[in-house]
């Protein structure tokens, strides 16, 4: 079965920028989608801010393998309660994958535990990409960098947690570098940030990203379907011990009693 992946959008400089309409008149997230469509063994849908419940209720997300997510504007207009959504099919085990300014979005800073923060400035500037982890999955079919002409800078320090894997690493004209392309895992699931897209400039439509997401679809899909017991914490009563025990000393709880959480 193809991996069910659903394109997450604010959505809302498409809609007041004519620039950005320019360059992706249906949306980032209809291009990004159209994009992973041209694998067949990835089946994409979108969604977006404007929607109810942001296109993202639960039984949505029980039957999504992998989410991407891009915002910018209004990280503050996302339902905490849809965050909260995300993050418990997060540590189930659907794949994540967070882009660009998506990187002070709730639910990348609620699953990173960080402030996600870092350098930036607007100038078009060529990036280079180099592939430092040229074995990844992520990294399949690159060569050992590629140039994207005009993109925003982001430079270090980039206040994440340290990765499970670090696949890119970016350097801007204006001589900042930046760690491009990384990996987590939060729970069951896997969790890959990829840094370019600024809006302004035509990013999702290169050859190079666009392979880069596919992979990036492919690496973080789980196939194992979703660990719900991720979230059960279980009164062991005594007499269920793998072992023989004898009850010791006082106890708060009474058996079978739930934990505080």
């Amino acid at each position: 079965m193809a991996i069910r992946t659903v394109v997450w959008g604010e959505n809302i400089h498409e809609n007041t920028n004519e620039i950005v309409r320019g360059i992706y008149p249906e949306g980032m997230h209809t291009t990004i989608a159209k994009a992973l469509n041209s694998e067949p063994a990835i089946s994409a849908t979108t969604a977006t801010l404007q929607e109810a419940e942001h296109g993202l209720p639960q039984s949505r997300l029980d039957e999504t393998d992998v989410l991407l997510w891009w915002g910018h504007k209004d990280h503050g207009a996302v339902s905490d309660e849809v965050v909260e959504r995300v993050a418990k099919r997060v540590w189930e085990g659907m794949g994540l994958l967070v882009l660009h300014s998506g990187h002070f979005s709730k639910i990348f800073k609620r699953l990173m535990g960080t402030p996600c923060a870092l350098k930036w400035r607007e100038a078009g500037e060529r990036e280079r990409l180099w592939v430092i982890n040229p074995r990844h999955p992520i990294a399949a079919g690159l060569d050992e960098n590629f140039v994207l002409e005009n993109e925003e800078m982001y430079g270090e320090q980039f206040s994440v947690p340290e990765p499970l894997e670090t696949v890119f690493i970016s350097w801007f004209q204006g001589g900042e570098v930046f760690r491009s392309g990384m990996t987590w895992r939060r729970g069951a699931g896997n969790i890959f940030y990829f840094r370019p897209g600024h809006e302004t400039y035509p990013t999702y439509h290169d050859a190079n990203v666009k392979k880069v997401l596919i992979n990036g679809v492919k690496w973080a899909h789980n196939p194992a379907g979703a660990l719900t017991a991720i979230h059960d914490a279980p009164n062991v009563p005594v007499e269920k011990a793998l072992e023989p025990i004898e009850e010791r000393g006082p106890r708060l709880h009474q058996a079978g009693e739930a934990g505080y959480r």
